[in-house]
């Protein structure tokens, strides 16, 4: 093989971007010469080619002599990264390019390259911003809030080791930190509100800001940007503010901040959950209420839906040890930790003692009617109104707590759950639905409604009940019904054909992928296979090599995590949800849902028995 020219020094050139490539060898050559011949070639190209895959950006040596900080920070090609080609051109590709380094190393480089207001809107900063956001969305992975706390107090507070620091220097690494601590807020402050590590560390932030605002005047903006995000009002402006006066001014500040970190303090009770009322052994009613909900409201919920008088009903929750709690009209159902006090069911007040269903599912058949007599359009919008308000309100981060830390940060996943519930409730509503049906013609009729509204849903960019509902209709215990089938028309068996395609899982669900790449936003997004995406980046990719950790991979999971804040945007005024029917309304705040499989199947073969 021809000679090729000698890459540069990377570690004497501070600052060049790095690229890492690999050769595939030819076969006569042996492996040192052709180890050797692939490091030459990994930056013998001006013009890498482009894959249509992650785009990872890229990391500087950040040590300053460029041979120290080598075992904290280093850039290599990841295993998977290694592609066989038939010509002895290598591949190179953004895509593969491993960065690694320790978080005090990622953190230090990510405020030595932050852009400050003036800078915004650059290829640089549009950079760092990306780079930043990666942080901030997956630091959990790597590292504790009180770490990260503790990490950006140092770099606050302590000087450049190396050399002297100017008055300059050391105010823009001073509001590059506070900066950073804005970004951080605002885009996990619903998390960080009740963490203690969080309170004490602002409140020492807001402490050594103080102290430096007499000495450094050009920090007014960044306290008035502290004060803005906890609801601050600063009465003293940097004129009147002395040495003399900052300990009266501290104290006065740091009260209004704790008057606004208590003023929250009722921000759970505004938590929604999705609660469950038994009203048979085996069959419940799915509703839409508020942590804070009393027993009392509970019943009304029950007694409006089932169309009885409220007198008649008391709550009972069956505690997860078997006992039994009669609820009085004010007792709250959720605990602090957002878990009902047991299981609810609805009695009759004359049953006493004895926990006797409310009703059966033989009555439950005569209530099933009134489904056939909704538009579907308006049950479709109702759908997505509820799904809307859930997902709304879902942060990127959910998925992150969701995949790595799910059993110890419940809270953090609050509103992920009670969408991937909903998916769940709505699949077995339409088993309910269909298999509480007794006659065969009003079967097939609710069938066709079904496969309609899944239409709609879609047409409303709504996935989410849109595969809840297909699910559904593909159930065993629905799609053994052929003579259920056999009557439904040929139009609605092919549109119903096409709607499965969508759910297609072949391919990594490529048919999903492609149709929902197609729609607008704002849209709901099907929730498991977003997680199911995540967790393969996280099994098929280590979290730390050697102790360092892989960025690459956290870059993958920001990426795949920020296509909820995607579908959340409404940049063009599309809006999704719509006006929905109040009577259809009331109908989908409160699905009847039967949860036990074996009943079932029961009932499916009690509509159509074997032959």
């Amino acid at each position: 093989m021809g000679s090729r020219p000698q890459p540069p020094n990377l570690r004497q050139e501070q600052g060049r971007l790095l690229h890492a490539a690999l050769v595939e060898q030819e076969e006569d050559e042996d492996e040192e010469e052709g180890s050797e011949e692939s490091s030459n070639d990994s930056t013998s190209r001006a013009e890498p080619l482009t894959m249509p895959t992650f785009d990872v950006p890229y990391f500087r040596y950040i040590d300053d002599e460029g041979t120290e900080g080598e075992e904290e920070w280093s850039s290599s090609r990841s295993l998977s990264s290694i592609e066989e080609d038939s010509s002895t051109d290598s591949v190179v590709s953004d895509r593969f390019v491993v960065v690694s380094g320790t978080p005090e190393k990622i953190l230090e480089h990510l405020l030595t390259d932050l852009t400050l207001d003036e800078d915004q809107g650059t290829s640089q900063g549009k950079e760092s911003d990306t780079l930043l956001d990666d942080f901030l969305l997956t630091y959990p992975v790597f590292m504790s809030t009180s770490d990260l706390c503790q990490a950006l107090l140092g770099h606050y507070c302590t000087k450049r080791h190396r050399g002297k620091e100017d008055r300059k220097e050391a105010v823009e690494r001073k509001q590059k930190v506070l900066h950073l601590v804005s970004q951080w807020m605002a885009l996990c402050r619903d998390f960080l509100r009740d963490d203690e590590h969080v309170k004490l560390f602002m409140k020492t932030l807001y402490r050594y800001v103080l102290d430096d605002l007499y000495e450094h005047p050009s920090l007014e903006k960044d306290v008035r940007e502290l004060q803005k995000l906890y609801q601050l009002h600063r009465t003293h402006t940097v004129d009147n503010y002395s040495p003399q006066r900052k300990s009266k001014a501290l104290s006065h500040q740091l009260s209004l901040k704790e008057n606004g970190l208590q003023s929250r303090g009722t921000h759970r009770e505004s938590k929604e959950v999705l609660c469950h009322v038994y009203i048979a052994m085996d069959s419940f009613l799915s509703m839409k209420a508020h942590v804070g909900v009393v027993a009392q409201e509970l019943l009304q919920a029950v007694a409006e839906r089932m169309e009885v008088p409220l007198g008649d009903l008391v709550l009972v929750a069956v505690t997860y040890n078997g006992g039994r709690l009669l609820l009085q009209p004010q007792d709250r159902v959720f605990s602090d930790a957002l878990r009902p006090v047991g299981r609810l069911h609805v009695c009759r007040k004359d049953l006493g003692e004895v926990l006797n269903p409310f009703t059966d599912n033989s009555e439950l058949q005569q209530r099933t009617a009134r489904m056939l007599t909704l538009n579907t359009w308006d049950v479709a919008v109702a759908l997505t109104n509820f799904d809307w308000t859930i997902f709304a309100s879902i942060h990127e981060q959910e998925l992150v707590y969701f995949t790595f830390s799910r059993h110890s940060s419940s809270n953090h996943t609050v509103a992920l759950e009670l969408l991937l519930q909903r998916c769940n409730e709505v699949q077995l509503w339409v088993m309910t639905e269909v298999l509480l049906c007794p006659t065969l013609c009003k079967r097939v009729q609710l069938i066709k409604k079904f496969i309609k509204i899944a239409a709609h849903c879609k047409a409303q960019r709504n996935l989410n009940c849109f595969f809840a509902i297909i699910m559904g209709l593909n159930t065993a215990a629905v799609s053994r019904l052929s003579q259920t089938w056999e009557k439904i028309p040929g139009k609605f068996k092919k549109l119903f054909t096409e709607l499965e395609t969508v759910t297609d899982p072949s391919l990594n669900h490529k048919a999903y992928r492609d149709s929902f790449k197609k729609m607008k936003a704002p849209k709901i997004p099907f929730p498991p296979l977003l997680l199911k995406d995540i967790t393969f980046i996280h099994e098929g990719n280590k979290t730390f090599h050697d102790n360092l950790v892989n960025f690459e991979k956290l870059h993958m999971i920001a990426d795949t995590v920020r296509l909820i804040r995607q579908c959340q945007k409404d940049p063009m005024g599309n809006g999704i949800t719509q006006k929905s029917n109040s009577e259809v309304r009331a109908y989908i705040d409160y699905l009847l849902i039967i949860d036990n499989q074996q009943t079932l199947f029961e009932l499916s073969h009690r509509l159509e028995p074997r032959a």
